[in-house]
């Protein structure tokens, strides 16, 4: 008898950070048979591993980045739009220190912000005066004056997640925890060989294995076209909540660079990030020496310094950046680039930044699918799809669907009912209708079940730190019953000590 023929996709993508997620998106709301496999966890190295910024980088001006800050300003506006449960417009704080950037030059960068691109949803610049604005309160009193400007927050796993479940709606193959161990083409098709024994048979490949895209390039495509990347860790802490408000920091330091301080997750603030080199994203980890130079960073600033005893969480990220010779860490580009593979359909995708992943995706479809339209700008990402009024924009739509869900669900506690909708979105209606189930410490069996059924998590690390942040705020204790939920031993970590991730899983 013969074997069944292989199911035929158009598109394989190989990884599921986020640009494979928006492309893989992308190209089935198209119309495309597409296939995304992913080596571990979706979202789980560089994409949960940022800053969890939506921004135009405007620290990239100093370099004469117009371009891409115009085309990442636009994408904030999208960003907010279709996504309004898991972003929202971020003020930061940004203060005038003697030794620092002349005030005229941050001035003329600011004009510049506010004007590369439309505005609807983001605010202006503004001067601030430290000493009456309360935002002050919290930095030290010699910074008397400085600059409130505007960008965005966006809870990056979560993004990849939505992403992945609306590619998923229309049709495309999820493959998690899964690696493409071969490639082979015939002239025609290819045959994708995968950890598990199985096959995909796909007519053209994208390649976004963030780090290892270098290499799955060489070992999997059997490509040696690929650029050369440049490996940069990017480490953040997070600690006790220094803000009093709900303005974030960017605070400029002595050697030129930028570090943000962030109000994350209610009850802390997280700072970051630092850059230093690697030779391969399984070297990443946090070392003592960023965590000292971020909490010194910070402590430049703050009215109350930060001490090691502060710090509850701690992570590490790799960003795949072009390598550009002769170029450092602050002038080497974040934009993409999209490499075609000599003599065969496929394309390897490098570099980039969270906040044009769509962007990417669409530049990837117009060399695979130019005659289709493009749809993703105005379509709402699955659980912010809520109803909205003539003339609203996403994030209004939240606010209103928000408060009317916190109006109908006054059995339970209305910043329960917040957690859920700034995580699920939408889909927090039917968990809050239907019961949540036992409380296991913080999180509830009704939502586990959901990350499990519905976001492909197979592990208690999957929910605590990338499906939520819950590892945060429910304690060892917590985080042992999450665990024994998914039959695993509890985690060996102490309630009074910090929990240290760092970047180990691969991407492709």
């Amino acid at each position: 008898m013969d074997s069944p023929t292989p199911f035929l996709h158009d598109l394989l993508v190989i990884g599921g950070g986020i640009n494979g997620a928006g492309i893989a998106r992308d190209a089935a709301g198209r119309g495309l048979k597409v296939a995304l496999v992913e080596a571990g966890d979706l979202g789980g190295a560089t994409s949960s591993a940022s800053t969890k910024l939506i921004h135009g980088g405007l620290r990239y001006l100093e370099f004469y980045a117009f371009g891409l800050v115009r085309k990442a300003l636009a994408e904030r506006e999208v960003l907010l739009d279709i996504a309004p449960h898991i972003t929202w417009p971020q003020s930061f704080i940004l203060p005038v220190t003697k030794g620092g950037r002349p005030e005229w030059m941050l001035r003329a960068g600011l004009f510049l912000y506010d004007h590369l691109a439309r505005r609807k949803i983001v605010p202006g610049s503004a001067r601030v005066d430290l000493r009456q604005d309360r935002a002050g309160r919290a930095l030290d009193a010699r910074y008397d004056h400085g600059y409130r400007y505007w960008d965005g927050w966006v809870d990056d796993a979560r993004l990849v997640i939505a992403n992945i479940q609306d590619a998923a709606a229309k049709g495309a193959l999820i493959r998690t925890r899964t690696k493409v161990v071969s490639a082979a083409f015939d002239g025609e098709l290819w045959t994708a060989r995968l950890s598990d024994g199985s096959e995909i048979v796909a007519r053209r490949i994208v390649n976004t294995a963030g780090p290892w895209a270098g290499d799955v390039a060489r070992t999997v495509l059997g490509r040696n076209d690929a650029p050369a990347l440049r490996l940069v860790q990017g480490s953040h802490i997070v600690t006790r909540r220094v803000h009093l408000g709900g303005d974030a920091f960017m605070l400029q330091q002595p050697d030129g660079r930028i570090v943000f301080v962030i109000p994350y997750e209610r009850d802390f603030s997280l700072i970051g990030t630092t850059e230093r080199d690697i030779g391969a994203p399984e070297d990443a980890h946090i070392t003592e020496g960023e965590t000292e130079y971020l909490l010194a960073a910070a402590n430049r600033y703050l009215a109350r310094p930060l001490t090691r005893a502060d710090v509850v969480h701690r992570f590490a990220g790799v960003r795949p950046l072009v390598l550009e010779p002769g170029k450092g860490d602050r002038e080497t580009t974040r934009d993409y680039k999209l490499v075609n593979h000599a003599g065969v359909p496929a394309l390897t995708v490098v570099g980039g930044k969270i906040t044009t992943y769509r962007v990417l995706a669409e530049d990837v479809m117009k060399r695979i699918a130019p005659r289709s339209r493009t749809w993703t700008a105005t379509a709402p990402l699955p659980g912010g799809d809520m109803e909205r009024l003539p003339g609203e924009n996403g994030q209004e739509a939240f606010k209103r669907w928000l408060a009317n869900l916190t109006a109908a669900q006054n059995n339970y506690d209305p910043l329960l009912v917040r957690r859920l909708a700034i995580t699920l979105g939408t889909a927090a209606e039917r968990l809050l209708q239907t019961g949540l189930g036992d409380n296991l410490g913080g999180v509830f069996e009704a939502e586990l079940d959901h990350y499990v059924n519905n976001e492909w998590a197979t592990c208690s690390d999957d929910v605590l730190w990338r499906r939520t942040k819950l590892g945060l705020h429910i304690g060892n204790a917590g985080r042992a019953k999450v665990a024994e939920w998914f039959g695993e031993d509890a985690p060996p970590v102490e309630d009074d000590a910090p929990v240290t991730h760092r970047f180990a899983t691969p991407g492709g």
